[in-house]
């Protein structure tokens, strides 16, 4: 079959609806901003923010920075070795994750305390929050990664968190562990009398 005959097939195939680009228009219209957000989106937008600055409870406050090459981890009390150990070797699979490279620090703080949160009333207990790793102390995802573990102790629902295996990022990301909600304990005694009875 010709060259001739596979472009008047082509054609066929497209319809007459469909015409060729014009010359100097196979090119991005970068000219153009996109349409600015609505009074209705600009109002939820800061009602969120207002939101979160009432109950955000993470302090911004001076954080000592972690060594670029040292792990992370924290236990509270009551929570066994085992489980620290476990986690640090991705024996609970993330159920979500955060990303936060690159990101300002004000804008890192807003997005973990809406996840952690919106995970607690999913009763989610494994997640994963990346924020990347630096090679300098002071380097901006070091400062993150610092506060990142300040932050997560600050939670009341947060039982332990760790430095995560190399498969989700090594240093580059924390394992955090949630406590169990009520919701959830229930549906692992009812799991059990099920069992039993």
């Amino acid at each position: 079959m010709s060259q001739h005959m596979r472009d008047d097939l082509f054609r066929q195939a497209l319809g007459e609806d469909v015409q060729p680009l014009t010359k100097g228009r196979d090119k991005a219209d970068v000219e153009h901003s996109p349409s600015a957000p609505s009074e209705a989106q600009l109002a939820r937008r800061a009602q969120a923010e207002a939101d979160d600055k009432e109950s955000n409870f993470l302090s911004d406050e001076f954080v000592d920075l972690i060594g670029p090459a040292d792990p992370i981890e924290y236990r509270r009390d009551g929570i066994q070795i085992g489980v620290l150990e476990r986690l640090r070797h991705g024996g609970y699979a993330p159920e979500a994750s955060l990303h936060l490279q690159k990101k300002p620090l004000e804008v890192c703080r807003r997005e973990l305390f809406r996840f952690i949160r919106d995970a607690r009333e999913h009763d989610l207990r494994c997640v994963l929050v990346v924020h990347g790793r630096s090679k300098e102390a002071e380097g901006q995802a070091n400062i993150v990664r610092s506060y990142i573990g300040k932050w997560l102790a600050q939670f009341d629902d947060v039982q332990a968190y760790v430095s995560a295996h190399k498969s989700h990022g090594g240093l580059g990301a924390t394992y955090a562990m949630l406590r169990k909600s009520e919701r959830a304990r229930a549906r692992n005694r009812e799991r059990q009398q099920k069992r039993r009875g």
